[in-house]
Parts: structure tokens; sequence; C-alpha cells
């Protein structure tokens, strides 16, 4: 079932953290790395490691995830089969990328169509998430809560949604916005949600 799965990796000068990442996913149909612009061997590793990628210049998360979401665009016109899911993850070897069937398991049974791991509700490693952060991601949180009647835990960059229900949702952030547009539209789409307890340990490199 794995092998109807994409996964999408923004990576900014990850060379040292990106093989790591890839070596801990398990087999899936496609991996695409979009390269932001690095400045070291990111897209070298991201190569020899088995991903395809594409390069976006523009600086910004979402611009990189949405060059990813372009690629594997470009591909399903070329004749690859468009996947049941596609998962989003970190490049800096924060997330657990070996967790992603229990992220994806929900989308093909046909349970769920938006799966969120939440790093709140799992266990974090001492500094892994620093005071600011936690503070950002519970305000960010309350405010969609207050403004939009939706609960969501965390803003944990490590997802996965179905794929014809991502083309629905049209997402345009350039930025660190996106993760708060994907949860915003996918309330407003009335997506069915889950929240996933996920580990979450510090990121290599900067």
């Amino acid at each position: 079932m794995l092998r109807e799965v994409a996964v999408i990796i923004p990576a900014f000068n990850e060379e040292h953290a990106l093989p790591l990442v890839l070596r801990d996913l398990p087999p899936v149909g496609k991996v695409i790395v979009a390269n932001n612009n690095s400045s070291d061997g990111t897209a070298r590793v991201a190569l020899d490691g088995g991903a395809e990628v594409v390069h976006e210049p523009r600086r910004g998360y979402g611009s990189a995830c949405l060059a990813g979401l372009g690629e594997l665009e470009r591909l399903i016109a070329a004749g690859d089969a468009a996947p049941r899911a596609v998962v989003f993850v970190d490049a800096d070897y924060s997330d657990h990328p070996d967790q992603l069937p229990e992220l994806v398991e929900p989308i093909l049974a046909g349970r769920a169509d938006f799966v969120l791991g939440s790093r709140i509700l799992g266990e974090r490693e001492p500094g892994a998430m620093p005071p600011q952060s936690l503070y950002g991601n519970r305000l960010a949180c309350a405010l969609m809560r207050l403004f939009f009647g939706i609960r969501y835990t965390d803003l944990g960059p490590f997802r996965a949604i179905g794929y014809s229900q991502l083309c629905r949702l049209e997402m345009s952030d350039t930025n660190f916005g996106w993760t708060v547009e994907m949860q915003i539209k996918a309330a407003k789409a009335k997506l069915r949600t889950l929240e996933v307890p996920v580990p979450y340990r510090r990121h290599i490199g900067v």
C-alpha cells in the first residue's frame, strides 16, 4: 500500500541530516526533495539516497513544498500514477520518518483525509521545541479555534493528506504560514482530520 504514497521533503542546507531522513523512510512510491536554494550538498545527497530532486530558488518553506507538489504534478502529467496520499516531512531529522505508516494508514484505509502528526501529544526530546516555538504553536492553535472553530494541538510539519483532497485546497503560502493554511483550508473543506501523537527530537544543523 505504501507504493501509493508520495513523500515531499522541503530542504535547505540539510546535507548532514537528509541522508538519515531518507534512510529511515520506509519504501514508498516516490520521494521528492525540494532543494530550496541550498549552498551545500543537499541535492547531491538526495540523489544518492534515491530521491528525485526539484530545485526551488525562491527561499521559503511554502515555496519548497509548492515546488515539490509541482514536480509531482509534472510526473503525473508525464504518465506516472497519482498517489493516494502525500506525506510532508522535514529534512532536519527532527521527525521520525519510520512512523510514516501510522500517518498514512487512516487515509489508505478510508478513515481520514488529513492526518497531522502532533508533537504536543507525543514525546519531545528536551530542547526539541524551545519556549518561543511552544508559545507560538499554542497561540496559533488558539487563534484558529477562536476565529474558525477548529481544534488542533499542533502545527507539526510531519503530516499526510489524500492527494485529491490536497489538490482541492489550492495551497499558496510561500513561507511558514504553509502549515496553518493547510489546517484552516482542511477544516473549511470539511476534511476528515485526525491527530496522531509523534515523537520529536532536536534537529541536526542550524
